[in-house]
């Protein structure tokens, strides 16, 4: 090789330039040159593609990375709503369902550098959260999957020091229930995505969903709380499998206390599903019993097929075809209408009912609300059961609260309108806007007069009768027990029963409803191993009044010396000379009592006349009880 010079003149200097001379390379030169070059031209390929990988990772943060956050926002699965849901609170405003901000943990599996070791972080963190599940999360072929959705505080605190690549948070709106388990089956869920599943949450799910005014429900958090320990009190101590029981205003159809157990705690989704979300209150459809004979005698006297002097016989049972119709503690005699319903007759009312006819007690029946699932409002409803045909024998059963099922909402809904003046009102559960007092407009199923005599009918039942375990001191308590036995498989089964008590107060001027059942109880030695609704139904009734009462602004009644009798019980006591047949819509004059009169039980009672038949022997006989009954209370 050679050195030339070559000198370059222009305006200014020359410049020498070295021109190099080469010559042809030997073999060994030129496979050293073709290993230099072949070593050039691997070294730009791995620069080139150390470019287009960083190139790609700018892209993948930016356009591809926004593709991923539109797919987590358009895939409804995998995201919490944009909305927060309206909260829900009591008739008072106490809040029973909110909204709160949560961070919720998911994964972008193309990030992830190390799915091993992030799935043992991951499950050292949650230890309740498979390994294995986490890691076919982590090892997903999508850009976005939910590993643990509503995390704490420190849930969040914890996942952030372990610095796991391509594992992020979400901010969701949690449904939390302050009151946890008190009305859960009012309330019920939402999903954890944040939809009503169950309850007022599914109900409302579109105008909770986005809305910014509170849901007022017609609950009382304090008589909520009330009843549902009454209930879990009953049910303990009688070891029964459920329990039910609401508290309804009379005057506007609002239900402010309502109960079904076992129960759940919607904070705790672990815990949904099973019997606890089952909600005997308004989706359980039972035969509810001797209740019933409170419509039987309200429909008999108000269309007057029989009147308050009336009565039947009772000291033989009814046979019909393979049936038998039996009393449970049967008097073997005639007995008054006011007699049918204290000793709680089956005989009486099957004959009452009869007088009716089928036709006349459907169409009671369908008045009252007992024929057609409630209106409330929550999806977890009950279709009411009755026979198809409908004969004779049906007429008969039905009057006292067999082959016919219906739910307790529906019972104390139906009660509602027998003591209320005859007004029916569906039951609500949102908060009526009203002033004190005032009444809701409804539809007349029976007179204010058979009202009247359904009233006083029911204080005798407490007074009297077999809800003696319901009677609280200070207040004018009227109700009605009910037993059934249960049908599994088509067949009743003996000692397994559906024990109710429903009653009103006070009742000469009714207010609430309270209606208690307890599934399957057992008897105990207090209840001479009695279950039957006036032993375990009938004291959960008591309490609730007692308690509840005050809150209600309902003093109790304090009397001096001898107590004033009610106008009720006055009415109770008919004129001898009252008609045999009263007209289908007559008010029966009663006949008045003066408290400065000598009081009943000292009058001589009158002597019979010769010709006297055994019945009208009877109905005075009835007619004294009656009366001493008053003047003893």
């Amino acid at each position: 090789m050679t050195m030339q010079r070559i000198n370059v003149q222009n305006e200014r200097s020359p410049y020498e330039y070295p021109i190099v001379e080469t010559h042809r390379l030997d073999g060994v030169g030129k496979q050293a040159f073709d290993v230099g070059r072949n070593r050039l031209i691997v070294a730009a390929t791995v620069l080139s593609f150390a470019f287009l990988a960083v190139g790609y990772k700018l892209v993948d943060l930016t356009v591809l990375s926004g593709r991923a956050e539109a797919h987590f926002a358009s895939n409804s699965a995998a995201t919490a709503p944009q909305r927060a849901r309206a909260d829900v609170v009591d008739r008072n405003g106490v809040l029973l369902a909110t909204s709160l901000p949560t961070p919720s943990l998911y994964a972008d599996p193309a990030a992830v550098l190390d799915a091993e070791e992030a799935a043992d972080k991951l499950a050292a963190a949650f230890p309740d959260m498979n390994r294995q599940a986490l890691l076919t999360k982590l090892q997903a072929k999508g850009r976005f999957v939910w590993l643990r959705r509503n995390l704490s505080p420190q849930q969040q605190y914890d996942i952030n020091r372990l610095g796991i690549p391509g594992v992020a948070f979400k901010m969701e709106n949690r449904r939390v229930y302050p009151h946890g388990r008190l009305a859960a089956h009012v309330l019920g869920t939402t999903d954890v995505d944040g939809r009503g599943i169950s309850g007022i949450e599914k109900y409302f799910d579109q105008s909770l969903l986005g809305g910014t005014r509170p849901l007022a429900l017609s609950i009382d958090v304090r008589l909520q709380a009330i009843l549902h320990q009454e209930l879990s009190h009953a049910m303990a101590k009688f070891s029964a499998i459920g329990a039910a029981g609401l508290m309804k205003d009379v005057r506007t159809g609002e239900i402010v206390a309502m109960v079904s157990l076992p129960d759940f705690d919607a904070n705790d989704k672990s815990a949904l599903g099973g019997d606890a979300s089952f909600n005997r209150a308004t989706k359980g459809v039972y035969e509810l019993g001797s209740s019933f004979k409170l419509f039987t005698a309200a429909m008999a006297l108000d269309a007057g097929t029989v009147d308050w002097d009336g009565g039947y016989d009772a000291t033989d049972p009814i046979r019909v075809a393979r049936f038998t119709i039996n009393d449970y503690h049967g008097k073997k005699r005639w007995l008054s209408v006011p007699e049918i319903i204290i000793y709680s007759s089956n005989i009486g009312a099957a004959k009452m009912a009869v007088d009716v006819g089928i036709k006349g007690q459907q169409r009671y029946l369908g008045d009252f609300g007992l024929l057609r699932p409630s209106a409330v409002e929550l999806p977890e409803t009950g279709h009411p059961l009755s026979p198809s045909p409908w004969r004779e024998i049906n007429a008969m059963t039905i009057s006292y609260g067999h082959g016919i099922a219906v739910t307790p909402l529906h019972l104390a809904t139906g009660i509602s309108a027998l003591v209320n003046g005859g007004i029916f009102r569906p039951a609500t559960l949102l908060k009526q806007s009203t002033m004190a007092g005032q009444e809701i407009p409804g539809v007349r199923v029976i007179t204010a007069s058979t009202s009247e005599r359904v009233r006083q009918l029911m204080r005798l039942v407490v007074t009297q009768g077999t809800g003696k375990n319901a009677d609280a001191k200070g207040y004018l308590v009227g109700g009605k027990t009910g037993t059934a036995d249960k049908q599994m498989g088509g067949r009743y089964r003996e000692k397994s029963l559906i024990s109710s008590f429903v009653a009103a107060f006070p009742m000469d001027a009714p207010r609430y409803v309270i209606m208690a059942m307890l599934d399957e109880p057992k008897g105990i030695k207090s209840t001479f191993n009695y279950a039957t609704g006036g032993w375990v139904a009938a004291p959960v009734v008591k309490a609730m009044v007692e308690r509840a009462a005050s809150l209600l602004g309902i003093a109790p009644r304090v009397d001096q010396g001898e107590e004033v009798r009610p106008r009720i019980l006055e009415a109770a006591i008919t004129s001898r000379s009252a008609p045999t047949r009263a007209s289908s819509r007559s008010v029966m004059t009663p006949l008045k009592v003066s408290m400065e009169t000598i009081p009943m039980a000292a009058r001589p009672m009158a002597r019979p006349a010769v010709a006297e038949s055994p019945r009208d022997r009877v109905a005075r006989q009835t007619r004294a009880v009656l009366e001493q009954a008053v003047a003893t209370r």
